[in-house]
């Protein structure tokens, strides 16, 4: 029998570990092409600009790097919206099938701007993909785990990334850059797999008023339904654009809205910009090229690893006392990589710093979604990831600039722990409350 929460604002089940299992592994998959789509550039940027027929300038591959930035902060803000309104698996699967389908015209793209465009495309899906994905994993998780599991889909993100970087080691030198980009494609094959197997959202359904749709479904996965905050209108016939900026932007939501998107920016500017200028930095603390890459390698495992370590600890102890403390170590460690240490003091710091940047924030955005009532959810998340599209890129820009400016290396690492404890300081400032599914 399925728990049934206090809330007033749920339907909050404890669904079997056979559901919730199924729907973390497929919407973990799903991050995991999105972490390829978004790390293959950094991957096959040398190859690019070593192309005989295009002829790159660094600036050229610079803008196409950022082609599906844009469309990520786009599909963010717009497809997200639509996820709250047509529903969570439709659009995941949309949305995969979109950035995959991109991927594959990248690579036959045929001039840079032809690939430009392909990006940009691309990066709407992807913004779509990251709140729909939030919003079913939150939803059919049990209360007590919900931010572990949130941590274990998102860290996708860096585990997606690293195999865009063994695909890279393994076809560059024999396939070129456009086979590497062309593995992104991939995903097509699951499309099936996820129509058959990823269930609908339970609070989309009833929110729609498809209420006999919901308790097939329920009694299908095992679950019982009870009362789920639809929309604030008890007798309307589904969710809107209108109900969606109510709750997100309503009054007793404003100021926690606020403080979240700046936790965002500051977090992904940390992120972006360490994980820009970390081998670059590293290499002007007296460390050589290869030890350089391995510290940005510690980085992201250490980010994808500490974000489910968090998670579990979230649980336990609750999401804002743990994100709180954990951007602190991340920003006391990226403040003690100032101290040129030995090799081994300085893996430690690194992986600090990557448990307390990404492996954070991963558990931040799982807060965030889970902030707002079940009708806004993909919404409130998806706008989240818009605007932290702001930090991500003002970090390689502040990286740039010290470079520039030829100021002391180890300002660059003080900047980014500010940034950090700004992140810390505006989850403190935000209100603890938080909505079962």
């Amino acid at each position: 029998m399925a728990a049934i929460s206090e809330s007033p604002h749920s339907f909050a089940v404890d669904p079997p570990a056979r559901t919730t299992n199924r729907v973390l592994a497929l919407c973990f998959l799903t991050i995991v092409t999105e972490g390829y789509d978004i790390g293959v550039m950094g991957t096959i940027v040398p190859s690019m600009l070593a192309d005989p027929v295009w002829k790159l300038t660094p600036i050229e591959v610079g803008a196409m790097s950022s082609a599906a930035l844009f469309g990520t902060l786009f599909g963010s803000y717009f497809i997200s919206v639509l996820t709250d309104l047509i529903g969570r698996k439709r659009l995941l699967i949309a949305c995969v099938a979109l950035f995959s389908l991109s991927m594959l015209g990248a690579a036959l793209s045929p001039t840079p701007f032809v690939f430009g465009v392909m990006r940009f495309i691309g990066g709407l899906g992807l913004g779509g993909v990251i709140s729909a994905a939030a919003a079913l994993t939150v939803e059919y998780s049990p209360a007590a785990k919900r931010n572990l599991n949130f941590a274990i889909m998102y860290s996708g993100y860096a585990i997606g990334a690293l195999i865009s970087a063994v695909a890279g080691i393994a076809f560059l030198g024999a396939h070129g850059w456009r086979f590497v980009v062309g593995i992104g494609a991939l995903p097509l094959i699951a499309i099936p797999f996820l129509i058959a197997m990823l269930p609908e959202s339970l609070a989309y359904l009833m929110a729609s008023g498809r209420t006999r749709e919901a308790q097939t479904l329920a009694e299908r996965l095992g679950l019982s339904l009870s009362a789920i905050d639809a929309i604030p209108a008890a007798n309307a016939a589904g969710p809107s654009i209108k109900s969606v900026f109510d709750e997100v932007f309503s009054r007793g939501n404003l100021w926690p809205t606020l403080c979240l998107w700046v936790a965002q920016i500051a977090a992904v500017l940390v992120i972006y910009g360490l994980g820009t200028w970390l081998p670059q930095l590293m290499r002007k603390l007296g460390y050589d090229l290869g030890s350089s890459l391995t510290f940005l390698a510690v980085f992201m495992l250490s980010s994808a690893i500490g974000g489910i370590l968090i998670g579990q600890v979230s649980d336990r102890i609750g999401a804002r006392k743990t994100i709180v403390g954990g951007y602190v170590i991340g920003a006391l460690a990226i403040c003690g990589l100032t101290i040129k240490g030995s090799v081994t003091t300085n893996y430690v710091l690194v992986a600090l710093a990557g448990l307390g940047s990404i492996g954070v924030a991963m558990v931040q955005l799982g807060y965030i979604a889970n902030f707002y009532r079940p009708f806004a959810r993909a919404s409130a998340t998806g706008w989240a990831v818009g605007i932290g599209r702001f930090g991500a890129m003002a970090g390689p820009m502040v990286g740039a600039w010290f470079a520039s400016s030829h100021l002391d290396v180890r300002l660059n690492f003080v900047a980014f722990a500010v940034s950090g404890l700004v992140a810390a300081l505006a989850i403190a400032l935000s209100s603890s409350k938080q909505h079962d599914v």
